[in-house]
């Protein structure tokens, strides 16, 4: 049957092992099988992400501080660092400057699952197969979630909302785009031709918002554009996924009523733009200077010594790690 696991003999009998009533010989079973499912865990964590494309994952050892340097320029301070005119008598002014820094926190975070041992004994991989999908996916969700909680708090400190004033109520439009490109680049600091200025390159919206595009008629998009919106394939993930050079994205947690809108609106007293019913979300991407997520520990799993005294197997995993947004001038928040 495709999608069957044959697990090998050696792992069969391991399995087995740790519904043994010799409580040394379940113990050391359910410790080499551990370890055994911990790689293949740590490569299924990034099933269902969607912020690995965003943070840059980086490795702390415990004993060194989590700290991100910053520029000695800080925001708004960009045209204090001029040259001057020299006068016939005196000398080039001084200016000293000092870089600082930001600490992230790491937590710790945690997940468990377990199983009768009659599971074990019988060897029922499929069982096991289900027990690591609820596992992977509880550390899935606490990642998505703490991720785009960042995100999000970052682009609601900015206190701008971007919004097109001639869309009716909950209607994606090019002109969104256009208005979001250029409110990133006005507030980027800066003049036009600097290097490291922010540019709107990539923006997460709710698939409703996706769908709009379809909805869009001749007076919008010309025959030949709105042929290719047609023949796109969703199955594959291929939206109409560029306008302006803007890469779009589709999430389900993005919309009205769903869990991040929900989280802006409720949890930091966010407010849409009037009238307007979807929140989206743009970032800077080309720099990844920004979005970090240092890590303590990767996730390990630990066999449960305790559950054979209750006729059960299983195990528990954990991880450490942080979210930071270094400079929100790499998000902005938009609405339609």
């Amino acid at each position: 049957m495709p999608g069957k696991i044959q697990p090998s003999e050696k792992l069969e009998k391991l399995f087995r092992a740790t519904a043994s009533s010799d409580e040394d010989v379940a113990r050391k079973a359910s410790m080499q099988l551990a370890k055994a499912l911990e790689i293949p865990l740590r490569k299924g964590i990034m099933s269902g992400d969607i912020v690995g494309g965003i943070f840059e994952e980086v490795d702390f050892p415990y004993g060194v501080a989590v700290e991100f340097p910053l520029d000695f320029l800080a925001p708004g301070t960009e045209k204090d660092f001029v040259a001057y005119t020299i006068p016939s008598q005196g000398r080039v002014p001084e200016r000293q400057v000092e870089g600082d820094y930001v600490t992230v926190p790491t937590y710790r975070v945690g997940n468990m699952i377990d199983c009768k041992q009659q599971y074990a004994r019988d060897a029922r991989w499929d069982v096991l197969a289900r027990m690591m999908s609820v596992l992977e996916a509880g550390f899935i969700k606490k990642d998505n979630d703490d991720g785009w909680h960042t995100l999000i708090a970052a682009g609601a400190d900015r206190n701008i909302m971007v919004f097109d004033s001639n869309a009716n109520s909950g209607q994606f439009t090019k002109r969104l785009v256009s208005l979001g490109k250029v409110v990133m680049r006005r507030n980027g600091g800066g003049n036009s031709a600097s290097i490291m200025r922010g540019k709107l390159t990539d923006i997460y919206q709710s698939p409703e918002t996706i769908e709009d595009m379809r909805n869009w008629g001749v007076d919008i998009v010309d025959e030949f554009t709105r042929r290719e919106i047609y023949t796109t394939d969703d199955a594959n993930g291929d939206y109409v996924n560029r306008i302006f050079g803007v890469n779009l994205h589709a999430i389900d947690e993005l919309g009205e009523t769903q869990e991040y809108q929900n989280y802006f609106a409720n949890d930091l007293a966010g407010a849409l733009a009037a009238g307007d019913l979807e929140l989206m979300v743009g970032l800077d991407l080309e720099k990844n200077d920004s979005f970090m997520h240092p890590i303590r520990q990767r996730v390990q799993i630990f066999e449960d010594p305790l559950l054979p005294r209750q006729q059960r197997v299983g195990w528990y995993a954990n991880a450490e790690g942080g979210w930071a947004c270094l400079d929100n001038r790499r998000v902005l928040l938009l609405s339609c």
